[in-house]
């Protein structure tokens, strides 16, 4: 997470058993602050704004957002220690992930190239795979989302994620963040999982050109080239390049499902034999199939045995 700033006049100093010592980020309904619980071992602290903490609309998304990072394994997003919805102040706490965001790490070491970028590529898809495996659509994967934690990165803010379990989510209003959003979502048309691969790719994008690739100018031009146009890979190299495109299709029933993304990502790393395969409709797990080996030949017959030998003539025998 990025260095924590100071703590302002109107903050709090302590939320439940947990003493605050600074800003790690805030967002339009809470802030994240730096805190410590009784150990003295810091951890990350998200409190819902006083503004805001009454809507039972707000409730309501926090507690989905508690839930659903709770069902996901903790290898890839920051574990959720401890929450609180009957304060005045509802909060989610989890650990401290040590290490900048990708938006930071970009911004201040350039785009990523080579074997940095293939691995993060496959650490990310891993993390939306296990987060769908899990049932949760993320919603709003985009490069401040991701730490770079010591031990990989993880994955974070569930704020707008859903149940894979309940009717596709549409929408009147716009949800994500407009540079990394799927189409479906500008549409306000049924968001699942298809939508967190259309946004991974996006970020990898990103990651390799130092640009979204479909801008990040206003509203409506980020909005028209999203669904209308071609998205800007730079020199995005093979065969990441073809990875990429595929999850960037238009038509979210014809994006690969995140786990045959990780499966093409992995066949394409080098050493691996051949291409990976054609990218199946979401859903699926398509890649390409192993060489068979040519099979054995037959084996040579047996000799046949060799004839016996007559009985002598017996004496007297015509």
């Amino acid at each position: 997470m990025p260095p924590a700033e100071p703590l302002e006049s109107d903050d709090p100093s302590s939320i439940g058993p947990y003493r605050l010592s600074g800003r790690l980020g805030m967002g339009g309904q809470g802030v994240v602050y730096l805190g410590h619980g009784a150990d003295g071992e810091p951890v990350a602290v998200k409190v819902l704004r006083a503004e805001v903490a009454a809507d039972a609309r707000v409730r309501e998304r926090f507690t989905k957002e508690i839930a659903a990072a709770r069902r996901v394994d903790p290898f890839c997003i920051a574990q959720v220690i401890d929450a609180s919805l009957d304060d005045r102040r509802p909060y989610i706490v989890t650990e401290y992930v040590e290490g900048p965001s990708l938006q930071q790490a970009l911004q201040e070491a350039g785009p990523r190239e080579g074997a940095a970028l293939q691995r993060l590529a496959v650490a990310t898809a891993t993390a939306l795979a296990a987060i769908h495996e899990a049932g949760v659509v993320h919603r709003d994967f985009k490069p401040s989302n991701v730490l770079l934690g010591p031990d990989g990165p993880r994955v974070i803010d569930f704020g707008i994620a859903r149940d894979t379990e309940s009717p596709p989510a549409m929408t009147s209003s716009i949800i994500g963040t407009p540079a990394y959003m799927a189409p479906e979502q500008f549409a306000g048309e049924a968001v699942g999982p298809p939508a967190d691969v259309f946004t991974w790719a996006s970020v990898i994008a990103y990651a390799a050109t130092g640009r979204p690739p479909f801008g990040a100018d206003t509203f409506p031009a980020i909005m028209h080239r999203v669904l209308q146009g071609e998205p800007d890979l730079g020199d995005l190299p093979e065969p990441l390049r073809s990875t990429v495109t595929a999850c960037l299709v238009k038509d979210p029933a014809q994006r690969p499902a995140m786990q045959a993304v990780l499966l093409r990502l992995l066949g394409a790393q080098p050493g691996a034999a051949g291409p990976a395969g054609p990218a199946g409709p979401a859903g699926s797990q398509t890649v390409a199939d192993p060489p068979r080996p040519a099979p054995a030949p037959a084996p040579a017959p047996a000799p046949a045995p060799a004839p016996k030998p007559s009985p002598p003539p017996m004496p007297g025998a015509p």
